[in-house]
């Protein structure tokens, strides 16, 4: 499979690829991965520590979710090996990258911001990124502004969630690092 679709093909960078890896995974699940780049710009994720979701849940909005966050497909009663786990990441990162991507152009090879925006859209999906004012003022140039729109992204269900919060914070200050003051 010389020419399969890597993440980091997709997003323009090995390092916002393999950060994805593991923060996906710490972020849905609180599971701990390492995550190694193969020559041929795949990932391996190996897990480390943490509970794996291997049978189908609920999640906090009743969603059937399985593995790191995985709801496409998903129905109460599915289980999966951790090796499919690992193939269904890197599906939806390179499903919920690609959209992104196109929406904003100017994201591609720009690390930082890429993995918050791909963070995002895997919680919000890519039509709540497109469609929002984060996209808006990338395309605009305006990175920084951009970035400090993350927190308004915290409710799941119509409500306030804490664990959001914390996670939209996080978002927003890996976005902003390695930007101008």
């Amino acid at each position: 499979m010389a020419n399969k679709k890597t993440l980091a093909s997709v997003i323009g960078s090995v390092v916002a690829a393999a950060a994805l890896f593991v923060s996906i995974p710490a972020e849905e699940s609180g599971r701990k991965v390492e995550a190694t780049v193969q020559k041929d710009g795949s990932i391996a994720v190996r897990h480390i520590a943490g509970r794996q979701y291997l049978k189908a849940y609920l999640d906090i909005v009743k969603v059937p979710t399985a593995c790191d966050g995985v709801t496409k497909g998903v129905r109460m009663g599915m289980t999966f090996t951790e090796a499919q786990c690992n193939a269904k990441l890197e599906e939806e990162l390179i499903a919920h990258a690609e959209p992104i991507i196109k929406c904003i152009p100017k994201l591609y090879g720009r690390s930082n911001q890429t993995i918050a925006a791909v963070g995002l859209a895997y919680n919000i999906g890519t039509a709540g990124v497109c469609g929002s004012s984060i996209a808006k003022l990338w395309n605009a140039g305006q990175w920084r502004a951009g970035c400090e729109r993350f927190p308004l992204f915290v409710k799941a269900g119509g409500r306030v969630v804490a664990g959001l919060v914390k996670r939209r914070e996080r978002e927003r200050v890996i976005c902003l690092k390695g930007l101008p003051a």
